[in-house]
């Protein structure tokens, strides 16, 4: 008899799921069906800010595979249809048909639970009025684009300094609009970076005109007609045509713990290694789950796509048959933030503190190049190491060209809970045009080790 995988979910960690479990497993053995409220599958989320500044013109160009795709590929994609409830006991789901609002059930032998993460609103009067865009499907981002095309907004307010936050400011800056920052912290990416690298950060939003109001809290927001004016914060009312939340997300797991499906103390659902939950033969992946820190062993949330893609496969492995874990992560990141590429990994110095951790830090600026070289352009690299013991526990890297992608060498340190002075002492490649004799990670990894 065949078997039936049924994903919630179409983007990166359901599709992943479920087209690694077709690689393994001919449709005649496993049927299977994947349920997409949305009309886009497996897709780029992280390119909706280049779409949205127009650096990407067709929205195709961030969708890696479609609904067709998969179709053809033996996988059962519907499009416009939302799971609704999930039966553990009669292992059954009810879809709705978004086109009709018909309802209907859906028997499954395995289900996979990947429905990624919601934006988070700001409880303020005004939340819900037009105008208002939050970015996190590709649905989304064509709301955004689509309002900046066809509206023509003279300004733009983004409530809310993380990554979201940031390239979406650039991208309206690069629209033509007057932008306008508001964020709780004192600094831009004030959850990924110590204070002193987000002002560097700060000061290239700065460079490109956006008016930064870090400190504040957004009281609402103010309409006419309808459509967004303005945004009130207890020291000011900044005019808007048009509001991008970047205030972060939340984990998507309200159908999981509805059904019976264990919720962790973070709000996301709970896997083991394998990725499965709490129920026999359900599995989970993506944003909508809780992982685990190699560098803290806690339980936290990093939504981000390079960990749903992994636990994806990991799903669609052990659901049929195999046995693979998911080992868990550092948060390493990047983006490219004005003039700067911006990146880290591990633990900042304030969430060190908040671990209970004893760390050092050291800071240093160098050039991405050899001094003499044209094109040598300024990095700043920032290595935190506990105290006890000289491991790398955290990184953070500020520079121009050629900056960002260095952080991958100290994510690979602290994976592998390497010494400061293990770092320093790397071989690693010299040559004028790409780096100077001395990297800036080993000039970085040598002055923590002076310091302990």
């Amino acid at each position: 008899m065949t078997e039936r995988l049924v994903v919630i979910g179409g983007d990166a960690a359901g599709m992943t799921a479920a087209s690694r479990a077709r690689r393994r497993r001919q449709p005649e053995d496993l049927e299977i069906v994947a349920f997409e409220r949305g009309p886009y599958t497996s897709y780029s989320a992280c390119g909706i800010p280049y779409f949205v500044g127009d650096l990407v013109s067709d929205i195709d160009e961030l969708v890696a595979r479609t609904p067709d795709e998969h179709r053809r590929n033996g996988i059962d994609v519907r499009t416009g249809h939302e799971v609704v409830a999930v039966d553990i006991d009669r292992r059954r789901v009810r879809v709705r048909d978004l086109s009709d609002g018909a309802d209907l059930d859906e028997p499954f032998d395995q289900l996979v639970v990947a429905t990624g993460a919601v934006p988070f609103r700001p409880d303020v009067p005004g939340i819900d009025t037009d105008g208002i865009f939050g970015v996190q499907t590709l649905a989304d981002g064509v709301a955004v684009r689509r309002a900046v095309d066809d509206r023509a907004p003279e300004r733009a307010v983004i409530v809310g300094g993380g990554y979201i936050g940031l390239e979406m400011a650039e991208a309206l800056v690069r629209r033509g609009l007057e932008v306008s920052l508001i964020d709780r912290t004192e600094q831009p990416m004030g959850m990924a970076l110590d204070a002193d690298m987000g002002a560097l950060v700060g000061r290239a939003l700065g460079a490109v005109g956006v008016t930064l109001h870090m400190g504040e809290r957004v009281e609402g927001f103010d309409a006419d007609d309808g459509r967004v004016r303005a945004v009130r914060t207890p020291r000011r009312t900044l005019p808007a045509d048009l509001v991008v939340l970047g205030t972060g997300v939340r984990p998507d797991s309200r159908l999981a713990g509805e059904s019976g499906i264990a919720i962790g103390e973070t709000g996301g659902i709970v896997t083991d290694a394998r990725m499965q939950t709490s129920v026999d033969g359900v599995w989970a992946a993506g944003d909508c789950v809780e992982t685990v820190d190699r560098v803290t062993g806690n339980r936290v949330l990093i939504p981000l796509g390079t960990h749903a893609n992994k636990q994806g496969r990991v799903v669609g492995i052990n659901a049929t048959g195999g046995d693979v874990r998911f080992p868990g992560v550092i948060g390493t990141a990047a983006s490219k933030i004005c003039a700067y590429e911006v990146a880290r990994s591990g633990l900042t110095e304030g969430q060190a503190a908040q671990a209970g951790i004893g760390v050092v830090a050291a800071t240093i600026q160098a050039t991405t190049r050899a001094g003499y070289y044209p094109g040598a352009e300024p990095i700043t690299v920032k290595i935190v190491a506990e105290r006890a013991n000289g491991r790398i526990v955290g990184a953070q890297i500020v520079g121009e060209e050629g900056a960002g992608k260095r952080i991958d060498v100290l994510a690979t340190a602290i994976w592998n809970r390497m010494h400061v002075d293990e770092v320093a002492s790397l071989d690693l490649s010299y040559a004028p045009p790409v780096a100077p004799v001395w990297d800036p990670v080993l000039v970085a990894a040598r002055k923590a080790a002076d310091l302990l």
